[in-house]
């Protein structure tokens, strides 16, 4: 090390510090104390105590967190109601649905039957009015000697004529 010369000390601000070292101790803790001191007078005076304040703030957020999950709970619980309804209410609505279709296809079966039974009923006039008019074309094409004489004689209406007079 080099060492300087003691005047050159003497001017110097650490070689000032480092002769009192004692002093210089002694200052900084007066100086702690003083304020140590004064942190402890504002605080009793004030009533402000950050430890306390902070404990406080913690059980509060601790209430607001039991508070928070019991209401978490109690909507997971209602949700959990309202979905058992929903699902209940879909059973019943597909059972609905199943009965609807159940009954769509026994009435379609019985539109289908009726329709072919009207179809049926249709040929059948048809074949009725074909077999008329054929029968009517027949006897008009038929000569009159093979017609039998419907219309009776003169004798026989005179005859009733006479009885239904008497």
């Amino acid at each position: 090390m080099i060492q300087a010369p003691f005047g050159e000390a003497k001017t110097n601000g650490m070689a000032f510090i480092g002769s009192q070292p004692v002093a210089l101790a002694a200052a900084a803790l007066v100086v702690m104390v003083v304020g140590a001191g004064s942190i402890a007078v504002w605080r009793a005076y004030s009533g402000a105590f950050p430890e306390q304040d902070r404990a406080v703030a913690v059980r509060q957020l601790q209430i607001r967190a039991v508070q928070a999950s019991e209401q978490l709970v109690e909507k997971t619980t209602a949700l959990e109601l309202t979905q058992q309804e929903s699902i209940d209410q879909l059973q019943v609505v597909q059972d609905q649905l199943q009965t609807i279709k159940r009954l769509l296809a026994t009435q379609q079966t019985d539109t289908k039957r009726l329709s072919d039974q009207v179809g049926e009923l249709t040929a059948a006039v048809d074949r009725l009015r074909q077999s008329f008019a054929s029968t009517q074309s027949q006897e008009a094409s038929a000569p009159p000697s093979t017609r039998k004489n419907k219309t009776p004689s003169h004798k026989t209406r005179d005859k009733r004529r006479t009885s239904q007079a008497r």
